[in-house]
């Protein structure tokens, strides 16, 4: 694995890292309207991520299936949702609630969200793994840059995700160095998850469509299911709408015009 790569899947979880160092920077909490704004960026990002980064390149790599060039993004797509559904039911939601869970409240919430978040982090690993795996097959049109682009995107959505695991940590009482690194082990599984999927796509090049439509289902679940509930609830919903579209076109910026 050659440096340009390894820095590449390295780049979300600084990301993550980078969020979760908030803790030493901001209050004991984050106000809902801030909330509202980094979640709806980050589902804006992955939203723009998701079409340009792995929707179009799977297309334009099955061009030559003629009027059946949709197929393999049809159906790996629905394979990556499918994937996250399976992975909810047995997972909880970031967006429980939490009112009827007696004292200890705080910490069983804190306790999910944590666990959902490394689990929602392993489908973008994987859209890291998949691009770069596209890039050295020389056919998917995926160049280094384009790949770049996305796991720059998807460090930029998981810089809110970090400190989303890590404040609510503080709040609760703990210590700000280990919420920290509460918040950084969140964001382990992706380089993980890019590394296997890097080495496991390269040994079955021809599916490479199915696989980039896969992590743009898994990622596009996360953003329908927990993002957007989770920057729509409330009062102030149009602070994440207003965030979303601006995430949606920082990624888009990048990926034409770097990708």
């Amino acid at each position: 694995m050659n440096v340009q790569i390894a820095e590449g899947i390295l780049l979300p979880f600084l990301g993550t890292s980078l969020g979760a160092a908030l803790v030493f920077f901001l209050k004991k909490e984050i106000s809902g309207t801030l909330r509202k704004a980094l979640t709806g960026f980050a589902a804006g990002v992955m939203v723009a991520a998701s079409f340009w980064s792995l929707l179009q390149p799977a297309l334009e790599s099955s061009a030559d299936m003629g009027t059946l060039a949709f197929l393999p993004a049809s159906v790996g797509f629905l394979i990556g949702i499918g994937f996250l559904l399976a992975l909810d039911m047995i997972t909880p939601h970031m967006h429980m609630d939490n009112q009827n869970e007696g004292p200890r409240s705080g910490f069983k919430r804190t306790t999910k969200l944590i666990l959902a978040v490394t689990l929602h982090n392993i489908p973008e690993g994987m859209a890291v793994g998949v691009v770069y795996a596209g890039f050295l097959a020389g056919d998917t049109g995926i160049s280094a840059a384009g790949a770049l682009v996305l796991a720059l995107g998807i460090a930029i959505q998981n810089f809110p995700e970090g400190a989303i695991v890590s404040m609510p940590l503080l709040a609760e009482g703990m210590k700000k160095g280990k919420t920290f690194w509460m918040g950084v082990l969140s964001g382990a599984v992706e380089p993980v998850a890019a590394v296997v999927t890097l080495l496991a796509a390269g040994l079955v090049t021809p599916v490479m469509p199915y696989l980039l439509a896969f992590a743009a289902g898994a990622m596009m679940y996360v953003v329908v299911e927990e993002l957007i509930p989770e920057m729509s609830e409330g009062r102030h919903s149009n602070v994440g709408t207003i965030a979303f579209s601006l995430g949606f076109v920082v990624m888009m910026i990048l990926d034409v015009t770097l990708g």
